[in-house]
């Protein structure tokens, strides 16, 4: 597909804190004109889901295609996206395919959990997740972002950096942490290949996980079970080492320490070891990949913008980053929360969220029909041009205090209705963090002239590692 990038065209709008900067439009791929035929469709589910959304899809409303027999719907009406995510979310599911897929890696968690499990688990683990929690959390971020810091500055003395594997270290090493109260340096390169090894051969997904029901086992199965039989074991072993270490380690109040000692409100039930396991598989796997994606396309979009790079420095260099606690929230980095609000926008980590149809629907005048699908796709509703002014363009004005708000059910990043995204607060704090850390003490500059493009099977990645030159900034005198 041809690439679009426009780097120099007058912008549409702008928020006057941020007037006179140039206008950037990142480069991505123009949308097919029409819908793509069934094949073609099934191979961008396996290997590039963005590629599958015509034109149409980021200008009207709601749209249809026939596939295998059923209907698939794409939402981007916010009333049609309440009615499915809020008003009548009992009716749709998770589809087989998701479940068939993230089961064996992330066992009965709460993002793979139905009905009463799934209520259980929300209420149990709501408390480990308010303000006040996360805040107990921020000293474990602090340190790791601080030793990642490190790591960084050493990759960037010896040459151009791949940002994104920098990043996806940095990212495990916060999860880890803030999990166990410890670093990830004895368990981190095993469960960096257990996840590549698992992403490469079995998370993608294949036209059997969708079109079998429920129950019926397709070839990758066998070849997920085995993965689960060895993964397992080592989730087991990480648990058994952090609680090992409590005999002759302090841990102040980690995240496993939150889960835990989490109780359902209802029935003052505890999580059973299994339940405890698939929670920490969730908590990590979920967290730390997400967190990756969003801290590249950050600073690729800042490379892309190095003015309003240097806004952002700026704005880090001024602030006290030695104490954390509340940096996101408290007003002292407004502009950085607005580069990673924008980043979601343009690059939401989970690009899509879909549901099967348990009974007969009317959603925004179509006749949805049982088994029929429905999607809600961030990485179009983000881009859809009746939502959005100038929506290709990176506009973090868009997000600052005293801009107008998006419409409700416009813009989410983390998802809407009981199963929005419970570590949304955690994961803002993190980003807003690391980037800050990072332009505090580095310029960022793309060492090479190729676009990279997003690509989304999982999660939206980069289609191939992007070297940056990251060049160090005086420190400025207090």
């Amino acid at each position: 597909m041809p690439i679009l990038s426009d780097a120099s065209a007058t912008p549409d709008r702008t928020i006057p804190s941020l007037a006179g900067l140039p206008r950037v439009v990142p480069p991505h791929r123009v949308p097919p004109e029409r819908e793509l035929p069934l094949a073609a469709y099934l191979r961008s589910i396996r290997d590039n889901a963005l590629e599958g959304f015509p034109r149409r899809a980021f200008e009207e409303p709601v749209t249809r295609r026939g596939l295998l027999g059923r209907s698939s719907f794409v939402l981007n009406d916010p009333e049609a996206i309440r009615r499915v995510l809020v008003e009548n979310q009992a009716n749709y599911a998770r589809t087989t395919g998701t479940t068939r897929i993230l089961r064996p890696i992330l066992g009965d968690g709460l993002l793979i959990s139905e009905g009463s499990a799934w209520r259980h688990q929300r209420r149990t683990l709501a408390p480990a997740f308010t303000p006040r929690a996360i805040d107990g959390l921020v000293p474990h971020i602090a340190a790791a972002v601080t030793a990642g810091m490190e790591r960084i500055a050493t990759e960037a003395a010896a040459g151009p950096v791949d940002l994104f594997t920098s990043f996806y270290r940095l990212a495990l090493e916060i999860a880890g942490r803030a999990m166990f109260s410890v670093g990830m340096d004895e368990h981190g390169t095993e469960l960096r290949q257990f996840i590549a090894e698992y992403a490469e051969r079995m998370g993608r997904p294949h036209l059997l996980d969708i079109v079998i029901p429920p129950g019926w086992p397709v070839p990758l199965d066998w070849a997920r079970g085995r993965f689960r039989r060895r993964w397992i074991p080592f989730l087991d072993r990480i648990i058994a080492a952090r609680r090992e270490a409590e005999r002759t380690e302090a841990h102040s109040g980690d995240l496993l320490d939150l889960l835990a000692a989490a109780r359902n409100p209802d029935t003052g039930a505890a999580f059973t070891a299994d339940e405890l396991r698939d929670q920490v598989a969730t908590m990590i796997l979920a967290g730390h990949e997400t967190t990756a994606g969003t801290l590249f396309w950050a600073a690729y979009l800042l490379a892309l913008a190095p003015e309003m790079q240097e806004r952002v420095a700026a704005e880090a260099q001024a602030a006290d980053l030695t104490d954390p606690t509340g940096c996101q929230s408290d007003g002292r980095l407004p502009l950085t929360r607005a580069v990673i609000d924008e980043t979601l926008r343009l690059y939401p980590a989970a690009f899509v969220v879909v549901r099967r149809a348990l009974g007969p629907d009317t959603v925004a005048g179509h006749a949805v029909k049982a088994s029929d699908i429905v999607m809600v796709s961030p990485w179009v509703l983000h881009r859809h041009r009746m939502l959005w002014p100038d929506p290709d363009a990176f506009d973090p004005g868009r997000f600052l205090p005293g801009a107008s708000a998006p419409r409700r059910f416009a813009y989410l990043p983390f998802g809407a209705g009981p199963r929005v995204c419970i570590g949304a607060q955690f994961a803002l704090s993190e980003a807003v963090m690391s980037l800050a850390c990072v332009l505090k003490r580095f310029r960022l500059v793309l060492d090479e002239q190729e676009p990279v493009l997003p690509q989304a099977v999982v999660t939206t990645q980069p289609d191939r590692p992007a070297r940056f030159r990251l060049i160090p900034r005086e420190p400025v005198s207090p």
